[in-house]
This record gives structure tokens, sequence and C-alpha cells, in this order.
């Protein structure tokens, strides 16, 4: 880079663009650049720099977790992504510990955000987490049977607004009935938890009328029964996001009216004859006053007829037709 002429060097930057550059950077390569010079090592240790960890690329020790925990995140990390592989040994399965999870609520005391991946919390008890989660994501996790229960402590997590739970094997009805314990949840978001039934879910959206975004994506439940719920239960919901096997044009119609849904998105991974056609689709849409963001995913139109109709059908909103996401196995890859 020149400035007035003369090659300017990275030295020449001043700190806020490198701190941007290394924001970038894994945790690893950040630490390795603290050797380089004293004013990098400043800049490594910048509070900024630490707001948001990823260390699920990491099979780590516990021991090294522990330095990072003690020497960088501290008070100064705000969400963390962590992958179950703290163990003590190369060929011991991924865990994460009871004492590890206090230690983040007792030095991290602005943690909000806690995103955990393939890790076995079978020993780790709900109540061991730090109760200043805003955000939980849990992530071809194993959990106890004893997690989210109904009836047990209410005082858990009382500030938890959203969680996701994708692909979380034994998350069945009770679990998601016991998600009414926490009153600040706004957001739900539930993947491939096929354990989850029809009347499970009614009965619980019942209780968690209060819900303003639900996501209900690769789940064992027909589309028209789900919407069925929401419309039932959630008037207040703002955005929803579903996978719609088998949407039918009576199912989308129990949707109309809704007051408060502003972001609609579809997610259609096979075709069926009973599919809404663009024309009633825009139908049901024109009767929602506040929709602004119509998403439709993965459905099998010829040519660009049905986004035309769609586009001037609902003027007002913004149309968007995609393939759907490609499926893999672990869901945030």
């Amino acid at each position: 880079m020149r400035v007035g002429g003369i090659m300017a060097t990275l030295a020449d930057l001043p700190d806020s663009v490198i701190l941007e550059i290394f924001s970038y950077l894994s945790v690893r390569d950040r630490i390795r650049l603290s050797r380089v010079c004293h004013r990098w090592r400043r800049l490594v240790d910048d509070r900024w720099l630490w707001r948001h960890v990823d260390l699920t690329v990491y099979r780590m020790r516990p021991k090294i977790m522990w330095h990072l925990l003690r020497r960088y995140m501290a008070s100064r990390v705000q969400s963390l992504r962590l992958g179950g592989y703290l163990s003590s040994g190369s060929q011991a399965p991924p865990q994460l510990s009871p004492a590890l999870m206090r230690a983040l609520g007792q030095k991290c005391p602005n943690l909000k955000c806690l995103c955990l991946h393939g890790a076995d919390l079978s020993m780790v008890p709900i109540t061991s987490l730090p109760c200043t989660l805003r955000t939980l994501e849990l992530h071809s996790c194993e959990i106890s049977m004893a997690w989210l229960l109904k009836g047990q402590d209410p005082t858990v997590l009382p500030l938890l607004e959203c969680i996701v739970l994708d692909r979380v094997p034994a998350f069945r009805d009770e679990h998601l009935q016991g998600l009414m314990r926490f009153r600040a949840l706004r957001s739900l978001v539930l993947g491939g938890t096929y354990r989850v039934t029809e009347t499970g879910l009614d009965a619980s959206l019942q209780e968690l009328s209060y819900l303003q975004r639900l996501e209900v994506l690769g789940c064992a439940l027909s589309a028209d029964s789900t919407l069925l719920s929401i419309s039932r239960h959630l008037r207040d919901v703002q955005k929803i996001r579903l996978t719609v096997t088998g949407l039918s044009v009576p199912g989308l119609s129990v949707l109309e009216g809704m007051p408060a849904l502003e972001s609609l998105c579809l997610q259609v991974p096979h075709m069926t004859p009973e599919m809404p056609s663009p024309a009633e689709i825009v139908s049901s849409c024109l009767t929602m006053p506040k929709l602004r963001v119509l998403e439709l995913q993965g459905l099998e139109w010829d040519g660009q007829e049905a986004e035309r109709i769609l586009c001037q059908g609902l003027p007002h909103c913004l149309v968007i037709i995609r393939a759907c996401p490609k499926e893999s196995i672990d869901w945030w890859l």
C-alpha cells in the first residue's frame, strides 16, 4: 500500500485496522502473533478482540482451555463456541465438564451466547450453565433425561431469550414442555428433533404463547398440523421458518390474519400436488398486515413466472426464492 507515494508497511496501520485484521484469525494464530513484537502483544490482549471466541475447530486438553479462560477470555468474552473435545487424552470421548461450565459462569460475567457442538452433556447438569446466558445453542449434543424437564428449578437461566436445539437425539415432548420455565424465552429453533410429536408441539406452544420467533426444520411433523398449532397459540409470533413437507392450501390458510407476523420462510424439500400455487400463496399473505419478508426455499416452479406473480402480488414484501440449503451431518457446517 502506498501513502503519499511512499510504500506503507503493516507497522504504519492504526491499531483499529490491525485489530480488525486480527479478528478474522483463529485463536491459535492470534496467540502466535502476540510473540511477534510488543505492539502486537498489546493488541492481541485487547478486550475488543476477545468478545467472540470460536474453539470448535480445536481438540484441546483441559489445561489449555483453562489457560485461555484465565489469560484471554475472562470478563471479555460475550459469545463462545465450543466443540465437545475437552478431554484429558486423545482417545477419550469428547466431553465438557460441570467444573468448566461453572468456571465460565464465575469468570465470564459478560458471557451471553454459548454454542456447544458435538458435546456429551449427559453428566453436565443444566444448573451448572452460566446464569448470564441469553442464547444457548446445542448442535449434535447428547443431554441427560433430566435436562429441561418440567417442574425443575425455575431460577435456572433466568435471562435465556433464545434456545437452538439441533440434532439433539434425546430431546422429546417432555423437554419441550419444560421450556415454559424460561419466562424470558422469545426464540425457539428445533432442527431434526425427531422425537417431538405433533401432540407434544401443540401442548407446548399453548404454554409458550409469548414466543416471537419459531423455527421447526427437518422434524417428523406435518406442515399443516404445525401451522395449525402456531395459528392457535402464537398470535404474537413475528418470525416463522418451517420445513413444510405436505403443505396444503387449507394448511397455509390458517395463518391468514396473523397480526404480528413479519417474516415467513417455507422450506419445501419435496414438491407435492397439494402445494399451494403462487396465486394461492399471495392470497394468504395479503391477509397478514405486517408481513414484510417472504422466503420460499426449494420450490421447483418452472421459469420465472411464479416469482413475477409473487413480487407483483406482494409489492410491500421482500420476496426471496432460492434452493434449499444442503443437508450435512452437522447443521452448522
